[in-house]
């Protein structure tokens, strides 16, 4: 673990530069506003170890899939989430020495990401050739009210000498992705111009033969330089092939102050006609720079700062939790935004490139359940929505396999709702992502009471999917029940394997829920029903009485003598040990072969515990602790995904130490790089799951019968913590507190709860103290 990182509850504080973490640094001061992001790289030159980083939401590129050994059912591209335009650059030249962090020496150091307040600052001051010294102070955020746009304010300023300074404001679209397969530049130059103190930059992705859509990107900037509070006028215009720059030179005089102030935007062909980019990007760039920085980052404030009256988590007593879940929240609230339903979360957000930064089955499982208690309804809507338009290319997904009759996959990894990951054992084995995704429709449901999204999307959704899964069992004779056969878990430390217990659990489950909702409809709405029976040719006779056979013979593999569900058929043969016996050896995926791996019992993530997790109800509390006990013993965690599941279970098992160990474990994961692959970008789609370890795990929040139900506790290590939550149209504010739990009703409607296994009237703008 690393431990550079200053403790303090609202920022993110490096203390004196540390080049050998700079990457890591970079993905922690990651910016983004739902539409674009960037990395925390500097605004001028940096020679030294560091990834540049900017994106444009929903913006990929289809890059050649690339493998030893092609096989039948193979994508034939991963799509990557593009490095796009680098807007935030200003070259800095002093007396004609370029200034670099990396070649210079640095005297002091002081970066810092302020969750509260959205904005990455920068203090340095560094020792030029000749003993010059220089200070830097710059500041820079992206606009969560004008969300295609960016500011910069950079200032300079020559402590203890007069010299001659050149400032150069660029757009530079000679950019690569890292994770190049090839190591191809995926953009050509469409147009661009220079224009007074600013320019503009219209990119395009390449043609690409797999019939993915091409997009257009127009980045432009606009700046001014003052010196002493007066604007220098004189500047010279820079054109090279993809970029565009503009050089000032002004002459300062010791301890006077240069700064510039840079205004960028990106805006792309998504939202906007191809041949009007540049011109909207032209306006769209003016209209904020004739705000001004101020006015922007008033208006900014404020934005965040409605952000944080609804997701905000208080701590007392304890700054590292503190910093640790604000940090986690921030990130959830700058990578999506749920104005837009054609996006979705990528598991690094825009911090980073890894995993091709698409859409996996962690929006479901994780993210949902943030954005149904901190948003607003449409939110976490729209990120089901999203599911329902691509159920025509899950269907096709499933049919490239070939699956028949309207049966649905959905992909383990995608950006337009095709399959683009080529690993076999995740991409044709890792089916339970189907399941996630009909749990996601329960969920929301059941927390929201918005039933209307069944008989308008969800049903469609629910019977692509169950006829997957109808179509994915066989009947073995041996058994005499159902198997599911040639399958990885969410464990992917185990591939191909039989009987997955999880996927086995969740394929059943969903067949019942679907059939629990068709019957729901044919009594109150049979003319829906019959609108969906018609359009997706089912056949309900046949197929209802199909799935109820799976649903009452579906092999879910025990063991008699122990008491607990199998991972997979045939685990008990592999040497069970426990992760104490391997203490020396950890992490084992960066020690041990993948052969060593999966022919061992250590897991990577929670895989019978995950779905003990989903359907809790389903199981006494004696199973879940037999399996917790068996389990837990056994996990690496070396999946971002693994330690809130088992802090959550460990929670409601009153396994408080172990609950509280987890989820420092999620909650510092970035911080301190448990991992050892933060430099990569975070792990957003995890960071839900902190979230859901205080609010699920230590506050013991369930919907039970359409009630909000709490069961708080306080962690031995907190003196306090409270948090905000909505539930079908009130928002709440819950105190956990040696003295009780305080729960407020900020909203103007009645809502009854259980708190504490006690039920109450909440009456409008009323609190109680249990």
């Amino acid at each position: 673990m690393k431990n550079y990182i200053t403790h303090d509850e609202w920022c993110i504080i490096e203390d004196g530069f540390h080049p050998a973490y700079n990457e890591i640094t970079e993905s922690l001061m990651s910016l983004g506003n739902g539409r674009m992001g960037q990395r925390g790289n500097f605004e001028e030159r940096y020679t030294g170890k560091t990834l540049p980083g900017n994106y444009v939401a929903g913006v990929y590129f289809p890059d050649k899939t690339r493998v030893g050994w092609w096989k039948n059912g193979y994508p034939h591209y991963f799509a990557k989430v593009l490095n796009a335009c680098n807007w935030i650059g200003i070259d800095v030249e002093i007396d004609g020495e370029m200034l670099d962090l990396h070649t210079c020496e640095v005297e002091e150091f002081r970066r810092v990401l302020d969750m509260q307040k959205g904005i990455l600052e920068r203090i340095a001051t560094v020792r030029l050739s000749g003993n010059r010294r220089v200070r830097i102070h710059s500041k820079r955020f992206c606009s969560m009210a004008d969300d295609e746009a960016g500011a910069i304010s950079y200032s300079i300023v020559p402590l203890n000498f007069s010299g001659s300074f050149t400032v150069t404001p660029y757009l530079d679209g000679n950019i690569r992705n890292r994770d190049a397969n090839y190591d191809e530049s995926f953009w050509n130059e469409v147009a661009a111009e220079n224009v007074h103190f600013g320019g503009c930059l219209v990119l395009e992705t390449k043609e690409n033969p797999y019939g993915v859509e091409q997009f257009r990107v127009a980045s432009a900037m606009k700046f001014e330089v003052i010196l002493n509070g007066k604007p220098v006028d004189s500047v010279q215009e820079i054109r090279k092939e993809k970029y565009v720059g503009a050089k000032v030179e002004a002459e300062v005089k010791e301890n006077e102050i240069l700064t510039v102030y840079k205004y960028g935007a990106n805006l792309s062909s998504s939202n906007y006609a191809a041949e009007t980019l540049l011109g909207a990007a032209r306006a769209y760039v003016q209209r904020v720079f004739e705000k001004g920085f101020d006015t922007m980052y008033e208006e900014h404030l404020a934005a965040w700062a409605e952000k944080w009256a609804k997701n905000d988590i208080t701590i007392e007593g304890n700054p590292a939790a503190q910093q640790g879940i604000r940090f986690n929240i921030f990130h959830l609230g700058q990578t999506y935004t749920g104005e837009d339903e054609r996006l979705n979360i990528g598991p690094k957000g825009f911090t980073g490139e890894k995993y091709g930064g698409s859409t996996y089955w962690d929006t479901e499982a994780y993210c949902i359940p943030f954005y149904l208690a901190t948003a607003e309804q449409k939110v976490a809507r729209n990120l089901l929505v999203y599911r329902y338009k691509h159920l025509q290319k899950a269907i096709e997904n499933a049919e490239k396999l070939g699956f028949t009759d309207g049966a649905a996959l959905y992909p383990m990894v995608t950006m337009n709702g095709e399959e683009c990951h080529n690993e076999w054992e995740i991409t044709f084995e890792e089916i339970h992502r189907n399941g996630a995704i009909a749990y996601a429709i329960y969920d929301y449901t059941r927390y929201t009471g918005d039933e209307s999204y069944l008989s308008e999307f969800g049903l469609e959704v629910l019977i692509g999917i169950s006829r997957f899964w109808k179509q994915r069992v066989n009947w073995s004779a041996e058994q005499e029940k159902y198997v599911m056969l040639g399958v990885t878990g969410p464990n992917e430390y185990e591939n191909n394997v039989s009987n997955n217990w999880y996927t086995n659990y969740i394929a059943a489950w969903t067949l019942r829920y679907t059939l629990e909702i068709i019957g729901k409809l044919w009594t109150e709405d049979s003319r829906k029903l019959n609108e969906i029976i018609l359009k997706t040719n089912f056949k309900l006779n046949q197929e209802m009485a199909d799935w109820k056979h799976i649903v009452a013979n579906m092999y879910l593999p025990f063991d008699e003598k122990r008491q607990v569900y199998l991972q997979q058929q045939g685990f008990l043969d592999k040497e069970i040990l426990t992760v104490e016996d391997i203490a020396d050896q950890r992490p084992i995926n960066q020690r041990w072969s993948w052969d060593r791996i999966l022919r061992s019992c250590f897991i990577k993530q929670a895989d019978v515990l995950q779905g003990l997790y989903f359907f809790e109800d389903e199981f006494d509390q004696d199973t879940i602790r037999r399996n917790f006990a068996f389990y837990e013993p056994m996990t690496v965690h070396e999946s971002s995904l693994s330690p809130c599941v088992h802090s959550i279970l460990a929670a409601g098992l009153g396994l408080k130490e172990k609950a509280y160990e987890m989820y420092v474990r999620t909650a510092r994961l970035d911080l301190d790089d448990y991992n050892n692959d933060t430099e990569d970008g975070l792990h957003i789609t995890s960071m839900a799951g902190t979230w859901m370890s205080i609010v699920k795990g230590f506050a013991g929040q369930r919907v039970k019968d359409g009630i909000l139900v709490l069961n708080p506790y306080i962690p031995e290590q907190w003196k306090s913590y409270s948090f905000r939550l909505g539930f079908r149209g009130c928002w709440l504010k819950i105190s956990v507190s040696a003295q009780g739990v305080h729960v407020e009703n900020t909203s103007g409607a009645d809502l009854t709860m259980i708190v504490k296994g006690r039920k109450f009237v909440l009456n409008a703008h009323a609190s109680l103290l249990i």
